[in-house]
């Protein structure tokens, strides 16, 4: 895969690379990604996360599984008494109005019977990263039991707990993505952004 050098190689962190097989296309946003893998045509391209860049122009790169894209991910944070749960909803949510997340996401708090309440965060997959950073660097903490990953939301939604409360974050990023004949339009541009 050959890629071109970049001007200011440091705003493509985070971005994606999409090799279609005969070029690739470098800074695709993750929703971007998604859309391509969803398509008959696309769907086995091969698509590489940017981690870091260098000034010289050198990219350190991971490769994502187009799973990933496909999939929803996510942290439950559990407490056995409902006011506590309660708290811990309103921190997840004043935190997300004060800055918000990386990507689209919901919170719910639900009941799960036998005095055990949580806090679902739920969100695309391909965000896993960037959603334990921001909950870090706001120091968000609860008292009880956590657990997150993929897995974690497939039992959530086995287990259809009573929703008590929700609220939908929107991401900081949203509306940067394009899709459906403008994101198409583009796809033979090496650099997309």
């Amino acid at each position: 895969m050959k890629l071109p050098k970049l001007d200011n190689p440091n705003r493509y962190k985070g971005l994606y690379i999409f090799d279609f097989g005969d070029h690739a296309g470098v800074g695709f946003t993750a929703e971007e990604v998604a859309e391509l893998l969803e398509s008959e045509r696309y769907r086995e391209g091969k698509v590489y996360k940017i981690h870091r860049a260098c000034p010289d122009g050198q990219l350190e790169l991971k490769g994502v599984p187009n799973e990933t894209f496909l999939l929803e991910s996510g942290m439950l944070f559990y407490s056995a008494l409902e006011e506590t749960a309660q708290g811990d909803f309103k921190r997840l949510v004043d935190i997300a109005i004060e800055g918000a997340p990386p990507c689209r996401a919901k919170v719910h708090l639900v009941h799960f019977g036998d005095e055990k309440f949580a806090v679902a965060l739920i969100y695309p997959g391909e965000y896993e990263d960037e959603m334990s950073v921001w909950l870090s660097d706001r120091a968000y903490r609860t008292t009880g039991a956590a657990e997150g990953g993929t897995g974690a939301v497939e039992r959530y939604y086995q287990a259809a707990p009573e929703i008590l409360d929700r609220y939908q974050l929107f991401g900081a990023g949203e509306g940067l993505s394009r899709t459906g004949d403008e994101l198409l339009g583009s796809l033979k541009q090496v650099v997309q952004r």
